[in-house]
């Protein structure tokens, strides 16, 4: 395969699965091996087997962060820290882009950044959506309610008043708090709906807050 097949054949798919370059008369071990080649040469970047984008200046479209942490580990969704901060609900960007899923928690150091999994049971695997993260890409990703939760069930001690502080939440009128109780409410987690009454007092402080100047 030439380069500039592979080109043609990705076209503006931001992430590009080997399956993809598979289908047809090829010749896998071969289509692996000019892979290969391409790392070795900057062309291209490999996220993890299987998984690679394009090194610039090659790329056609610049892959979101949250669309390579869809694509590296299957049956994911962007959540906790790095949800929180693409909602504006923390002041400060976080150093890893931060994902639940069921299956097998990891991480992975790519040239592209720091790639987190946290595991969650089945049960819990909810309160996401399908959202356009960047012109014509889409991204798993928590809904705010559900990235803040997802943030206190993983954290020893979230539900406490002094932990919620830590979190410099800001902007909480952009949380929906019935939501956020519903949501803690399906968990079945008496943590969760301790926090979700806690930071329904966070939220109801801001407002009162404004409201007086």
């Amino acid at each position: 395969m030439e380069f500039t097949h592979l080109l043609e054949v990705i076209g503006d798919e931001p992430v590009i699965e080997t399956s993809l370059l598979l289908a047809g008369a090829v010749d896998p071990a071969d289509v692996r091996r000019q892979l290969s080649r391409w790392v070795t040469a900057g062309r291209l970047h490999q996220l993890r087997r299987g998984f690679y984008v394009l090194a610039p200046p090659y790329q056609r479209t610049k892959p979101h962060p949250f669309v390579v942490a869809n694509a590296v580990v299957r049956g994911s969704y962007v959540s906790l820290q790095a949800a929180l901060a693409h909602y504006g609900l923390i002041p400060e960007g976080t150093p890893a882009v931060t994902s639940v899923t069921t299956g097998r928690p990891g991480r992975w150091d790519t040239p592209l950044g720091v790639y987190e999994y946290r595991h969650v049971k089945v049960e819990l695997f909810f309160g996401y959506r399908l959202d356009e993260v960047s012109p014509g890409q889409r991204a798993f990703i928590a809904t705010p309610e559900k990235a803040l939760l997802d943030l206190i069930h993983l954290t020893p001690g979230g539900d406490n008043s002094a932990y919620l502080q830590e979190l410099r939440l800001q902007n909480l009128e952009r949380l929906d708090v019935p939501t956020l109780q519903r949501l803690a409410e399906q968990a079945g987690s008496q943590k969760l709906q301790r926090a979700s009454h806690r930071v329904a007092d966070l939220v109801r402080a801001e407002a009162e807050m404004y409201e007086e100047l």
